[in-house]
């Protein structure tokens, strides 16, 4: 397990397929509204790693993923994506932002909303060339969504919109999804689709994901590791190895149980389920988003010590 900041414990994460390091934060320091979200955090995500995002609300779990965007500066450290330091509008991250509530009664075609992501700016089809046309034809082949993206928002389920908003992420081909809350509002049946859709996805193409999420256990079956952000710290690991009463006690600042029952977890506070409580609204630390799909983030769509791990990079520990 990596561990980060300076409370938490630590270990060595499991090497993921081609131990190619997609996202490096070393040393990172994030300070939002006078507030300190992450507190010199170190970790990597390899290529090919579903990654669950958890924490309690105001951890910092959308302000981590529009800082990967470079949309909010690092107060210290680097942040790097495929090597390069971060900056707005990189076309090898898709980003679906939180608040997604409009949609709904939007009458555009689930094909042109997708299609008005890869122009950029315009509407739809008819301004399309070929290729984008060829490009919007093959990220809704991937998500399964060629006949019902026919068809106008307005009349979709949400777990239907979320293929659409899942097929925008994809376009121009990213190595690094950032998906901020995709389960939000959804009911568990559209939940399991959901998390089965990007796991599925994911592995085919072979990309890095970061899925948050304020439950656990839709993700249990599809994470390779869980991330888990609280009070400035982070520990990165295997579901056993971070959700564990002295990790998440750490990480929440107070006592805190695990229950395991019938292949669930619940995560506990003074027989309180804390997860769900948390969890009650659905804006993050910052308020949340209002962006319309992955790329409004520029591109042309829209105290520690270390010691070297087996796979070459440097965890804190």
């Amino acid at each position: 397990m990596t561990s980060t900041g300076q409370q938490a414990p630590a270990g060595t994460p499991p090497l993921a397929r081609g131990n190619a390091p997609v996202l490096e934060l070393e040393h990172v320091t994030l300070d939002l509204g006078g507030r300190t979200i992450l507190r010199d955090t170190s970790f990597v995500v390899n290529q090919g790693e579903f990654i669950g995002v958890l924490g309690p609300n105001g951890a910092g779990k959308t302000t981590l993923m529009r800082a990967v965007l470079g949309l909010v500066p690092a107060a210290g450290g680097a942040i790097r994506v495929l090597g390069q330091t971060v900056e707005r509008g990189n076309a090898s991250i898709g980003y679906m932002p939180q608040t997604r509530s409009a949609l709904a009664g939007r009458r555009v075609r689930g094909r042109d909303f997708v299609a008005m992501a890869a122009d950029g700016h315009r509407w739809g089809l008819p301004h399309a060339d070929a290729k984008t046309r060829a490009e919007v034809d093959r990220v809704l082949d991937l998500v399964g969504a060629s006949k019902l993206a026919l068809r106008p928002l307005s009349e979709l389920s949400g777990g239907e919109r979320q293929r659409l908003l899942l097929a925008q992420c994809l376009l121009g081909n990213p190595k690094l999804l950032l998906l901020d809350e995709p389960l939000i509002s959804l009911d568990p049946h559209h939940q399991k689709s959901v998390v089965e859709l990007v796991r599925r996805v994911q592995q085919e193409l072979g990309i890095a994901v970061l899925f948050s999420a304020h439950e656990l256990n839709p993700l249990l079956n599809s994470l390779d590791r869980v991330l888990y952000l609280g009070s400035g710290v982070a520990a990165l690991g295997t579901v056993d190895e971070v959700i564990t009463r002295p990790v998440l006690s750490r990480l929440y600042g107070s006592p805190i149980d695990v229950m395991r029952v019938n292949g669930r977890i619940f995560v506990m506070s003074g027989g309180v389920e804390v997860e769900k409580h948390d969890h009650e609204h659905e804006h993050d630390e910052d308020g949340g988003h209002s962006h319309g799909h992955s790329h409004d983030h520029g591109h042309s769509h829209h105290h520690s010590h270390q010691h070297d791990s087996r796979d070459g990079h440097k965890h804190d520990v």
